[in-house]
């Protein structure tokens, strides 16, 4: 059985942690190329069968739990070309139902969150989830003053002068409170849409897949006349941040948007229990065709703003709302040509190139298999007729094969054995469902694939060096390794095709602006395996400069070495990943690279964020014992959210013990340390109060 089939609780610790750093890599993809470039890969439902698997895994391996785990992310950076925005509330994401049970487990857990009674009514606003784009709007004294998307949920794009096109956007408000952030969906209705495509048809433009994407890539539009001129949409149903003014319930906020002029969504319902909240679901999803904008599900919120305040959040997602996915939509087609495709760490990926075929209003003609046990398990064979599943804005999965039309002369297809860029061994290690070439560098698709991620947007970013123009360096042979994009000269670029005076001297600019860089994100820019954004950050955090890091690392190749050992005492720092890191910087050639890079760029000493003024702030706190006037997770979650870390265990990092009645051997052992300081319950709270 191969490791993503396996059942999680048959999992080992090992296996767990590998399958936990290839979900992280695979969903970090996933959101790239749907939050980022509005150019899904994959289904929703595949999506969100990946994001289950993580849960699942970091609920029974707790301490695995990984830096850059999607769980602790939403979305994707921001793309450029647009001023950036920090959100003063995060826009954070959704976690999914996708049937009656998860919707009831949901319910359930805010009882037992919040230390209701079984039967307790848990009201909720019930409204349909728009399938656009998420944008906030800022008011201060009433008046429109920002407009940005959601971006990676915390730094989004100032979409300002686009968003003041739309009618339904208000200008002023009456009555507002000093500030006031205004969350919403805008769409592009389906009657819009389809005049839209008639219009680029008309000029002989390319024409939209679906409404989403028309509406993304409308309000991302450089030309704000060009905005104007497609008419978009907008439900509000959320606040972000907001100075003078708070709401007793959800509905009540809805009721003030709309008196300031905000449209809201005419289906949206309070419900109080179970079958309310079904009986709402059946009925909007029969009504869903007939709807003038699309839908994918629907969201539930808990009604009540206390019960959202004590409920608070996780990291990817508040604990008092739910998205309650519709079925995913199938059709069948014919699977012409499986290809294989050569990732930056060189993993080949099978791509089936379908017939294309109308799913649900979008033409697809393309899916991935996954690997190579996705193929052979399912034996889907090139000339197959394929059912094929698409749920949301995504190419589609292919889901089975339709045997009874299977081609008499159909044979299984053979997985490569080598490279089919530079035809080198392609190798599975024991424990892997990928399949990787041997080639390293010598294999053009991995070495340009690493150059395209040291210039990509969360690494270097340099603006006007995107992936054509690496493709065409390398081809042209101006660029073989990172540190030769430093040597590259405004005349050598002139004479190129394409290329101006004016364009060669912005490129050479972009490049010398890029000459210092964040430790952070050098380390990201590296591409090392598993070492994503969140990982790289929490490396720069610990060694705080380059040359610590460097030493560190490269001392931690001998087993049973201290360097080793402080690595894998950093939280989130697995054994698989310190073989990554070990084996990174084992090889000459990669350390040549970064010797070069040092030559031409300043790294700054990372610098440590401030800690909030909380009393709590950047203290280790462990709970142990019953807690009388909350519930263990409240407790937890109020400590977070003052900057306090969480552990679930006694260590010499320790720095509160909260030991409520019944507290045993935690007690005991933070005693024999001597260094913890053990508050009760109310003591505990007397700390925190007012913070």
């Amino acid at each position: 059985m191969k490791l993503r089939e396996m059942p999680v609780e048959q999992l080992t610790s090992e296996e767990a942690e590998q399958e936990l750093a290839e979900l992280a890599r695979t969903i970090a993809a996933h959101d790239k190329a749907y939050h980022q470039d509005d150019a899904p890969t994959i289904s929703d439902a595949d999506y969100d069968s990946l994001r289950l698997r993580n849960q699942a895994i970091e609920h029974r391996f707790p301490l695995l739990v990984r830096p850059d785990s999607p769980s602790k992310k939403v979305g994707a950076a921001p793309a450029s070309g647009f001023g950036k925005v920090t959100h003063a509330v995060p826009m954070l994401s959704l976690g999914n139902a996708f049937d009656e049970t998860d919707v009831a487990d949901f319910l359930d857990r805010i009882r037992r969150f919040l230390g209701l009674p079984d039967d307790a009514p848990v009201p909720v606003v019930a409204e349909p989830k728009i399938d656009g784009l998420s944008v906030s709007l800022r008011y201060e004294n009433g008046v429109f003053v920002r407009g940005a998307t959601r971006g990676d949920g915390t730094t989004g794009e100032d979409i300002t002068a686009n968003l003041r096109t739309l009618d339904e956007i208000p200008q002023t408000l009456k009555d507002a409170p000093e500030v006031l952030e205004v969350r919403g969906e805008v769409y592009m209705s389906k009657p819009d849409f389809a005049a839209l495509n008639a219009r680029q048809a008309e000029r002989g433009d390319k024409l939209f897949a679906n409404p989403r994407n028309a509406a993304a890539g409308s309000l991302r539009q450089l030309d704000p006349s060009i905005t104007a001129a497609r008419r978009l949409s907008l439900f509000a149903y959320a606040w972000g941040a907001v100075t003078g003014k708070e709401w007793a319930s959800q509905r009540a906020f809805l009721d003030d948007l709309e008196r300031w002029g905000f449209p809201t969504n005419p289906l949206a319902r309070v419900c109080d229990s179970l079958g309310e909240i079904m009986a709402l679901y059946g009925d909007v999803e029969t009504r869903r065709a007939d709807l003038p904008y699309d839908i994918d599900g629907m969201v539930y919120k808990v009604d009540r703003v206390d019960w959202q305040k004590r409920l608070g959040f996780v990291a990817r997602a508040p604990r008092w709302a739910i998205a309650h996915k519709f079925p995913a939509e199938k059709a069948i087609t014919r699977l012409n040509k499986i290809n294989i495709q050569v990732g930056r760490t060189g993993s080949l990926t099978p791509v089936a190139e379908l017939e294309p075929i109308t799913v649900g209003g979008v033409v697809v003609s393309r899916a991935t298999l996954h690997n190579e046990d996705y193929i052979r398990d399912k034996d889907i064979r090139e000339g197959d007729a394929v059912v094929i599943q698409r749920a949301g804005d995504v190419i589609p999965q292919v889901v089975e094969v339709v045997l009874a039309q299977r081609p008499a002369q159909s044979q299984p297809f053979d997985f490569p054995t080598t490279c089919p860029q530079c035809g080198s061994h392609a190798e599975r290690l024991d424990g892997e469902a990928r399949t990787r070439c041997t080639g390293g560098l010598i294999c053009p698709a991995q070495a340009v694939e690493r150059l395209k991620h040291f210039v990509s947007r969360d690494a270097f970013d340099i603006e006007g060096l995107g992936k054509k123009q690496v493709e065409a360096f390398w081809e042209d042979g101006l660029i073989r390794q990172p540190q030769d994009i430093f040597g590259l000269q405004a005349e050598t670029l002139r004479d190129r095709e394409g290329w101006g005076e004016k364009s060669a001297s912005n490129l050479i600019q972009a490049i010398a602006e890029r000459r210092t860089m964040t430790l952070d994100r050098f380390i990201y820019a590296l591409g090392i395996p598993q070492v994503g954004q969140a990982t790289a950050k929490t490396l720069a955090r610990n060694y705080l400069s380059l040359e610590s890091w460097r030493k560190a690392m490269q001392a931690a190749a001998v087993v049973g070495s201290e360097a080793r050992q402080q690595l894998s005492e950093i939280d989130g720092i697995g054994p698989a990943m310190i073989d990554d890191l070990v084996a990174f910087f084992s090889e000459p050639h990669n350390r040549e690279v970064m010797d070069a890079l040092q030559a031409f760029l300043t790294v700054p000493d990372f610098a440590v964020p401030s800690m909030t003024d909380s009393p709590v702030a950047g203290k280790t706190v462990v709970f142990t014992g019953s807690l009388e006037s909350m519930t263990r997770a409240e407790a937890k979650s109020r400590a977070e959210a003052l900057g306090a870390k969480v552990a679930g265990s006694i260590s010499s990092k320790t720095d509160i013990l909260v030991a409520g009645p019944g507290a045993g051997s935690k007690r005991k052992k933070a005693e024999d340390i001597g260094t913890i300081e053990i508050l009760d319950e109310a003591q505990w709270l007397a700390r925190i109060e007012g913070a």
